[in-house]
């Protein structure tokens, strides 16, 4: 007999007719003689119910149906006299496809998350973890339908390369060398010659100069992958391997930018809430009641456009009336998660998009606001701040802090390699991007979004190791 998912099971009203659900055993008890087992395929996070007499089944059989278990039922779907399911099935045979001993890890109701990520091989199995891995799923669909509907192409660039685009110089590095038998010149510096690509060369920070590239050539891109980050943190924020959306626009300036980052994460929200439903409904009460909350809200707000200097005066006059925050935050500091989330959740109570951020702390890539003759710069809705500053423009969220980063590139030439020098920039790997601005250059824009920092807010998870299959953080491959 052909299966049936479980969640088109569920949904059936054909009772009466017989009907193959397999899948893994969450739970089963009995009573007088007859058993109940719940029946979890993956499909949804709802359980199917298997009910069955005792007197009908083979004794060793029913032993061997534990929590865990992989099972193959047939049986009538009849309509369930129990609250909260429209259907069960009376089972006629049951198969074990795989035995589950006692040793089986998710046995405990209640495991911690820190107890869930020492079997990350096992968690998905979990209804929290199910819920997170459908609704991650979701979100791709929306990113790539979104862009698709929108005239973007989708740009594929290299995991492999010999540039940071963040100067952060925090990669790894990837080789074929023998790292006990380095070759090395007379200063003690590694020779790569020999390695599989002649040179240094080591895991992408971000696919954006590439799509830069991209977007000079088809005027609209976007990426969508892998990233790594070699930065020893530990924070509940924090990955060494995430996944990153990074479209680049030819011909879009800094207004609208920022109507671009609005509209498509107000989309993933929307697209949560349409197509997520029981999913999101389990993890807003056993996770986060105010989850629904909060991302419906996202949808009904207009997003605060607030220049720097401005948010800036806004802490700053915050702690005059007694707030406290742990890091300091007065203009040229680059904020802290805990000042971004007193803007959005305390100040403004919606979302924020940032502007105008000073130079000193953001990439030389990055578009330069009009300077003044006192060394300050006019920026957003003639913003006069009082040193240079950038046309960035980050997203700020509740309960997440920044969740887009983004500006509008230099596409000058000049002013471009006036910034590379001023800060002593090594541009020999680089050479090609510098061309952007010498053939054809365009004004250009685009912004980055941490693939598991949209989880993390449409979830309501509070650890970014919760939103991804199998973590990698300082200290831990596993799996």
């Amino acid at each position: 007999m052909k299966r049936t998912k479980v969640i088109d099971a569920l949904k059936c009203t054909a009772y009466g007719s017989d009907i193959n659900v397999k899948g893994w055993v969450r739970s089963k008890r009995g009573s007088k003689g007859i058993f109940f087992i719940a029946l979890n395929d993956g499909s949804t996070i709802k359980n199917i119910q298997i009910v069955g007499d005792d007197a009908n089944f083979d004794e060793e059989t029913l032993k061997r149906i534990t929590t865990g278990a992989c099972l193959s039922v047939v049986g009538k779907l009849v309509e369930s006299p129990a609250a909260g399911q429209a259907s069960e099935i009376q089972a006629t045979s049951i198969e074990i496809l795989g035995d589950c001993d006692n040793t089986y890890p998710l046995q405990k109701k209640g495991a911690s998350w820190e107890y869930l990520r020492t079997v990350a091989h096992l968690r998905p199995r979990t209804n929290t973890f199910g819920a997170i891995l459908r609704i991650r799923h979701n979100m791709a669909m929306a990113i790539h339908t979104y862009f698709h509907e929108h005239g973007y192409f989708y740009f594929h660039t290299p995991l492999i390369t010999a540039s940071d685009c963040e100067g952060a110089g925090n990669m790894f590095q990837v080789t074929t060398k023998n790292l006990y038998d380095l070759k090395k010149d007379e200063q003690g510096k590694i020779i790569y010659d020999d390695d599989f690509f002649g040179e240094q060369t080591s895991l992408t920070v971000s696919g954006q100069l590439e799509g830069e590239l991209g977007a000079t050539a088809l005027g609209a891109i976007y990426t969508f992958g892998p990233t790594f980050r070699a930065e020893n943190s530990n924070t509940p924020r924090h990955l060494a391997e995430f996944w990153m959306i990074e479209p680049e626009v030819a011909f879009l300036d800094q207004e609208e930018l920022m109507d671009l980052e609005e509209d498509f994460i107000k989309y993933c929200v929307k697209w949560a809430l349409d197509n997520c439903k029981d999913d999101l409904e389990f993890l807003n009460k056993m996770i986060d009641k105010t989850l629904i909350e909060r991302l419906e809200g996202v949808l009904k707000e207009t997003f605060v456009r607030l220049p720097y200097t401005e948010g800036i005066n806004i802490l700053q006059e915050a702690i005059k009336n007694g707030k406290k925050f742990e890091f300091p935050c007065n203009w040229g500091d680059d904020l802290a998660s805990e000042h971004e989330r007193y803007l959005v959740e305390e100040h403004f109570k919606k979302p924020v998009i940032m502007t105008d951020y000073p130079r000193s702390f953001k990439s030389f890539y990055m578009k330069q606001n009009q300077e003044t003759a006192d060394g300050g710069s006019v920026g957003y809705k003639g913003a006069v701040a009082p040193g240079p500053t950038m046309q960035g423009t980050d997203v700020l969220f509740p309960s997440i802090g920044e969740i887009i980063g983004g500006s509008v590139r230099e596409e000058s030439y000049d002013k471009l390699m006036a910034e590379v020098k001023r800060r002593d920039m090594d541009m020999t790997h680089l050479w090609w991007y510098l061309d952007t601005r010498k053939y054809g250059s365009c004004p250009h824009a685009g912004f980055g979004l941490g693939f598991e920092r949209l989880i993390l807010f449409v979830t309501g998870m509070q650890n970014i190791r919760d939103v991804i299959p199998f973590p990698r953080t300082p200290r831990n491959a596993e799996f």
